[in-house]
């Protein structure tokens, strides 16, 4: 099964996160965390946005982005192409095909035809047994 890589994380979120483990570590459950630490996360998330900053250091958005206090956050837009060049292959003929059938009574019918698309073959057999008749 192929999965698509998960992104990768800056050192500096990744670093905050081991900060965050080692607190989270030592504190009762539902303790809350130090301002120091939100205000590190607060920095980040104005430099690379708030849910790559939330999801993996596993903060509350919705806290993250109240704490934000409406500054603005720079994102890193992508790049977006100048020019696109968009390349086909070599213009090939379209290829030759013949049939040939043959009747019990001798009759044949040879086709031949330089197309993309094929004739539609069951009414040409339908056609040539019924002029056979």
């Amino acid at each position: 099964m192929n999965r698509k890589s998960a992104p990768r994380i800056p050192e500096a979120i990744l670093q905050l996160q081991r900060q965050l483990d080692q607190f989270r570590s030592t504190q009762p459950r539902r303790t809350k965390l130090p301002e120091s630490l939100w205000q590190t996360a607060v920095e980040l998330a104005r430099q690379h946005g708030i849910y790559p900053v939330a999801h993996p250091l596993r903060l509350d958005y919705m806290g993250l982005k109240k704490r934000l206090g409406g500054v603005p956050i720079v994102r890193r837009k992508a790049s977006k192409p100048a020019f696109v060049e968009l390349i086909t292959g070599p213009a090939t003929p379209p290829e030759e095909c013949v049939i040939e059938f043959e009747s019990f009574r001798g009759g044949k019918v040879r086709i031949q035809w330089k197309a993309s698309a094929p004739p539609d073959w069951g009414s040409l057999l339908r056609a040539w047994r019924e002029s056979e008749g």
